[in-house]
């Protein structure tokens, strides 16, 4: 056997496009086989199932496998921590992306007891990014999962412990005291936590989208850009800096990548729309909009066609790549904590200057507040600062006269 995880599925199996995204989100490398154009594939799957086409069926490097694995099972068979050492804790930390990873930094090294909870797999949304250029400290650019790697590493070096794939349901706080329940059943406890959940991208909401996650329609170019290698045209969705960056990185795998915008002008910064003006393989359509997905006409649930409409004359065209990303922003992961802490209209969390929001004790940082600046360097900037605002918490907790506990 080899070193890589092989999943064997279908693109029109719900089960394999979510052990995919689970795999993808760790940043587990892995090899996909479609059983519909992989003779062999469907051999293996029948062999490893006493003659049954289960899927998925995802053999591991040990030879192992797992046929429909729940998230559960994988992230146990993957040997993910989803159970922490202890019950109490100084600090817990909801989300383990940049701004997370740093205040666990600060912390531990002044002997605070941290624990990092992820629902997802550590180093956020710098984890899946191709390449950073913009990073102080690289003068010739890092990739976001190597980044991401360095930051685990560092926080590991001063006894963080950190659980993924796992995730928090509430958070509540009598003042004294924060109970964090997870999914799986469990309760932690400390006097101080930090929320730093991130953002996730936004769909488009167009007609047929839901359906085609996974099997044409795409949120990560690292992830599934190059299961499109030597395919004709991809499409991206969004004229923002990530849906420029994104399409660059896919250029190295397809004749043509087209950037699809909403409005009259892209919006990222002018270093990476004349990179895209430049690039051979790139064309930018504006004022387009997406309004319906459109599945291939041979059952097999894969994405045929993009229809856009054109904003300003009301007429429809398609477009047929072999696959579309979508870069359109970034919806908080704030569902856990609605009703709990104050947000403001766009679901993003309400922090004074300290970065407290308004429960006691719990503090929130990078993409998740409100305020910030969706940028890594400030994330990792927001991390040091609520650090030194939970330091300062703490002390003015343990500074109260034992009558007033």
């Amino acid at each position: 056997m080899d070193g890589l995880i092989k999943v064997y599925g279908a693109s029109w199996c719900p089960d394999c496009r979510r052990a995919k995204r689970f795999l993808g989100d760790q940043r587990i490398s892995f090899e996909w086989h479609d059983i519909e154009v992989d003779p062999d594939g469907v051999r293996t799957v029948q062999e490893r199932n006493e003659g049954n086409d289960i899927i998925p069926t995802i053999i591991f490097p040990d030879g192992s496998h797992l046929s429909e694995p729940s998230n559960e099972e994988l992230a146990e068979k993957l040997g993910l921590e989803r159970t922490a050492m202890m019950h109490v804790y100084d600090l817990i930390i909801i989300g383990g992306g940049p701004a997370g990873l740093t205040t666990s930094i600060y912390a531990a090294r002044e002997n605070l007891q941290t624990l990092v909870i992820d629902s997802k797999g550590l180093g956020g949304q710098a984890g899946v990014t191709e390449r950073l250029d913009n990073y102080p400290g690289f003068p010739e650019g890092i990739g976001g999962a190597e980044l991401a790697d360095r930051i685990v590493l560092q926080a590991q070096r001063y006894g963080v412990e950190m659980l993924q794939a796992v995730s928090v349901k509430s958070i509540t706080s009598d003042g004294e005291e924060i109970d964090v329940e997870t999914a799986t059943g469990d309760h932690y406890h400390s006097r101080a936590a930090l929320i730093a959940t991130g953002s996730t991208y936004r769909m488009t909401g167009a007609p047929g989208e839901g359906d085609l996650i996974g099997a044409g329609i795409h949120f990560c170019a690292t992830c599934d850009g190059p299961f499109y290698r030597g395919a004709n045209q991809l499409v991206v969705l969004g004229g923002g800096n990530s849906g420029l960056e994104e399409g660059l990185f896919l250029t190295q795998f397809v004749d043509k990548v087209t950037i699809v915008q909403r409005g009259d002008r892209l919006t990222a910064t002018k270093l990476l729309q004349d990179k895209v003006m430049v690039t051979p393989r790139m064309e930018v359509l504006l004022n387009r909009e997406v309004v319906e997905f459109r599945p291939k006409d041979d059952g097999r649930g894969k994405l045929g066609a993009v229809v856009l409409e054109d904003r300003e004359s009301g007429t429809t065209e398609e477009l047929h790549p072999a696959g579309a990303f979508v870069f359109i922003g970034l919806d908080p992961n704030t569902g856990f904590v609605k009703g709990s802490v104050d947000l403001d209209d766009r679901g993003l969390i309400v922090t004074d200057m300290g970065l407290q929001t308004s429960m006691p004790g719990v503090f929130a940082a990078g993409d998740v507040r409100s305020g910030s600046t969706k940028q890594l360097a400030s994330a990792v900037g927001e991390g040091a600062a609520a650090a030194i605002g939970i330091r300062r918490y703490l002390e003015a907790l343990d500074a109260k006269p034992m009558h007033m506990m």
